[in-house]
């Protein structure tokens, strides 16, 4: 099958191929093309160019033409931090927050992370699919093409790999691209209450071999947090990880600096996550790897705590990666149109680097980059059409409206 898209007002996130991430004052620079055409064959991008210079597509059978005049095109969301499988929503806790209670405060009292897991126990793995897959099908109709989707609501053997399995078959059998994180030290079960160390041997020893064995995760991950784990025990998870083949992606300075960045860096994570607090040792650990930052600012929104310091970042020369955290706790929504708004009024991010966070280096911070993040010969024709609009500006000013018009996935379009 082959598609000829033409008129494009602007085709964005032209990058050439070999471009794997921005960073830096690179971010700012958005590559594109002025009323261009787009061409994709079997799922892929085969050419694209202005329409000054149109190509001669006579000869092409099976061919279907869409015009999107006064649309631009933009690259899919690639979002690399999704909580995206849990049993039910928390708005209970959203009302105790309004009172004046704090994230720890719920937390205490069996709530947060602890009221998940309860929830998702009493659920059956195919009531959780299919709850996970509805949302799945939000998500890509608000611009995602590829998701990270994490455990961690189990917090035991079973239901960490009941999790793991719902998330297989959303690889399976889901449009959108997946990547499968193993949350193996998300908060402390009850039953292990100042037993931490017991726990993480539980999950390290135990639980992680057997995800290997299944081969149902491509990452793993911890909250390195005060009052969740610390940075020794991280780092075990880590290496234990790394002798079985799982490269670590870390919840690492959400309220506190422990000492964590560094330490995930010098493991050679694939990304630190979160970074609301940010030490000048951060930033210098975060320029000597190649480990992803990832701001997730609809927490922030959420939680009402600090922004990631994206000018900082920039400044230093780093690349960064915009995220969901889409979680029924601290981040109920998976809108990645809204996060870049979030990252334009919040944290100062121009509408280009908003762009190149949330698709190339998104991308990257899930090793999609060389299928996913740009608009490039040879990658998946996996992008965004817009409503018509003047300005990229446009497309994040209006942040309460839905600005997108039309999805593709693959070369397919999904709505």
């Amino acid at each position: 099958m082959k598609v000829f898209i033409k008129n494009i007002k602007r085709l964005y996130g032209v990058h050439s191929q070999e471009v794997r991430l921005v960073k830096g004052s690179q971010m700012r620079e958005l590559p594109f093309i002025e009323n261009a055409w787009l061409a994709i064959e079997d799922g892929i991008v085969a050419a694209m160019g202005s329409m000054n210079e149109y190509p001669g597509i006579e000869d092409w059978r099976d061919l279907e033409i869409i015009d999107i005049e006064d649309r631009m095109v933009l690259p899919g969301f690639c979002d690399s931090h999704t909580h995206t499988v849990f049993a039910q929503s928390r708005a209970e806790e959203f009302v105790d927050r309004i009172e004046g209670l704090s994230y720890d405060d719920i937390a205490k009292r069996g709530g947060g992370i602890l009221n998940s897991a309860a929830k998702l126990g009493a659920m059956s793995e195919d009531e959780l699919y299919e709850s996970a897959y509805e949302r799945l099908n939000t998500l890509m109709k608000q611009g995602s093409v590829a998701v990270e989707i994490k455990s961690g609501y189990g917090l035991d053997a079973a239901n960490e790999l009941k999790m793991l399995r719902v998330i297989q078959r959303l690889k399976d059998n889901h449009p959108l691209q997946i990547k499968r994180t193993f949350l193996a030290l998300h908060a402390l079960p009850l039953d292990f209450a100042n037993r931490a160390d017991e726990y993480v041997e539980l999950m390290i020893k135990e639980v992680l071999p057997a995800v290997a064995r299944e081969q149902l995760a491509d990452y793993v991950d911890a909250f390195c947090e005060t009052g969740y784990f610390t940075v020794a025990q991280m780092n075990a998870l880590i290496d234990a990880a790394a002798v079985l083949g799982l490269r670590a992606k870390m919840h690492v300075n959400q309220f506190t600096i422990l000492g964590a960045v560094k330490a995930a860096c010098e493991r050679n994570a694939l990304s630190v996550d979160h970074l609301e607090e940010l030490s000048d040792d951060d930033i210098q650990a975060l320029q000597t790897g190649t480990t992803m930052p990832v701001a997730l600012p609809a927490c922030s929104f959420f939680l009402r705590i600090p922004y990631t310091p994206a000018r900082r970042l920039v400044d230093a020369g780093l690349p960064f990666a915009l995220a969901s955290d889409f979680n029924p706790g601290s981040s109920p929504t998976g809108n990645m149109q809204f996060v870049g708004s979030l990252g334009c009024i919040h944290m100062r991010m121009l509408p280009e680097e908003v762009v190149n966070a949330s698709t190339l280096n998104g991308a990257y911070a899930m090793e999609l980059d060389n299928e996913l993040g740009s608009i490039a010969v040879g990658k998946r024709a996996s992008f965004i059409v817009t409503k018509p609009m003047q300005s990229l500006a446009e497309f994040y000013y209006y942040f309460a409206d839905s600005n997108i018009e039309h999805v593709f996935v693959d070369g397919v379009k999904m709505n």
